[in-house]
């Protein structure tokens, strides 16, 4: 079979292939877990292929399963050092109460000379 110049068989008209987001795929799966409508119907609306499905189906159980049994690090645990930045706030607020000092004594001196 010839190739073209885009490396797709001669004769045959493919689809540029979709980059599907991860909100993307769980509403997908989430749809087909309802099960309102066939996996069939689901996939042909979507334009996907059936396997798509299923591989994205089965990732998303075996997360919930590991994050379920505590296997996977809890993502919602900070993992900057607040004390540190509360010293760099402190830091900040004492530099900003020095500056707006200087700027009231500034402005007082201004006045004066008018």
């Amino acid at each position: 079979m010839q190739q073209n110049k885009e490396g797709t068989a001669s004769g045959k008209n493919k689809k540029p292939r979709r980059n599907y987001s991860v909100e993307d795929k769980i509403r997908i799966v989430l749809e087909g877990l309802k099960g309102e409508i066939s996996l069939a119907e689901l996939c042909r609306r979507e334009g996907i292929h059936t396997n798509y499905y299923y591989n994205w189906s089965k990732a998303f159980l075996d997360a919930g399963k590991r994050r379920l049994s505590g296997n996977i690090q809890n993502d919602t645990k900070p993992t900057v050092d607040f004390s540190a930045l509360k010293h760099e706030n402190e830091q900040l607020k004492l530099l900003v109460a020095d500056l707006s000092l200087k700027n009231m004594e500034l402005n007082n001196r201004l006045n004066d000379m008018k």
